[in-house]
């Protein structure tokens, strides 16, 4: 049996049952429990019935998978309980294992989170690296807001609709980008005063541009965060940080 040792949030069952298919080997998968669910210590989430040789063949496979994602899940619906009281949203990023990223976003909803962008083809993301390389103003407009425009610009010739959002490093940024209305406006590592005022901007300005909290952001802040009034926060550490929920396969004959 699939047995966990630690209470968390299991994560990754269904992607196991697919492993077991494609590998060498007749065994048989019984679920106990089903991703997404909160599990206590002790608690069988999975039984294999097949031979001694191809359960041991595949032990570790599924034991990685399935406690990489479980903790994945598990650090997400922490932030996510802690931020209930409030509107804010708990998002992913793109900070993802090389070749895991499907089944690591896969955890965070389990977790209770959502998803970001994907990638570079389901979102458009102008982030201060593009606005690096951009002229500080383009036919009398701000770089920020001349990059929301030539963006729409360029979906529109590809008769594409795509999110558009924007990062701004501080108020001023903000408030050039406002009046062009970009779909969400990414306040990047700004502190919670400084969140307080940018929701108190965009209220006056853009009401119905969305606002996303991220930089740096942990357990101990996401609460601080959460009370200046954003629609989301992303938080890196949900992927990169999260530690593995402990499992084990015990033998019950």
């Amino acid at each position: 049996e699939l047995v966990v040792r630690q209470k968390g949030i299991v994560a990754g069952l269904v992607a196991a049952e697919t492993i077991l298919c494609e590998v060498e080997g007749a065994v048989r998968w019984i679920p106990h429990a089903s991703d997404g669910s909160a599990v206590e210590a002790g608690q069988a989430v999975a039984r294999l019935e097949g031979s001694v040789r191809d359960i041991l063949t595949t032990e570790h496979i599924l034991l990685n998978v399935v406690s990489r994602l479980s903790g994945i899940a598990t650090e997400t619906h922490a932030y996510v309980r802690q931020v209930d009281a409030f509107k804010a949203e708990i998002y992913d990023t793109r900070k993802t294992t090389p070749g895991w990223r499907r089944l690591e976003k896969y955890a965070v909803r389990c977790g209770g989170g959502r998803n970001h962008r994907a990638g570079l083809y389901d979102a458009i993301l102008i982030k201060d690296n593009h606005l690096a390389v951009a002229p500080l103003e383009d036919n009398g407009m701000p770089a920020v807001c001349a990059a929301c425009d030539t963006v729409r610009e360029f979906l529109a010739s590809q008769s594409k609709e795509m999110i558009v959002e924007i990062e701004v490093d501080d108020l001023d940024q903000l408030r050039d980008v406002l009046p062009v209305s970009p779909d969400i406006v990414l306040l990047d590592n700004m502190e919670p005063p400084t969140l307080k005022q940018a929701v108190s901007i965009r209220d006056q300005l853009a009401p119905e541009v969305i606002l996303e909290a991220s930089g740096g952001i942990r357990r101990e802040t996401i609460q601080a965060v959460a009370e200046t009034g954003v629609d989301r926060i992303s938080v890196g550490g949900l992927t990169h940080s999260a530690l593995w929920l402990d499992m084990g396969l015990d033998w019950n004959r």
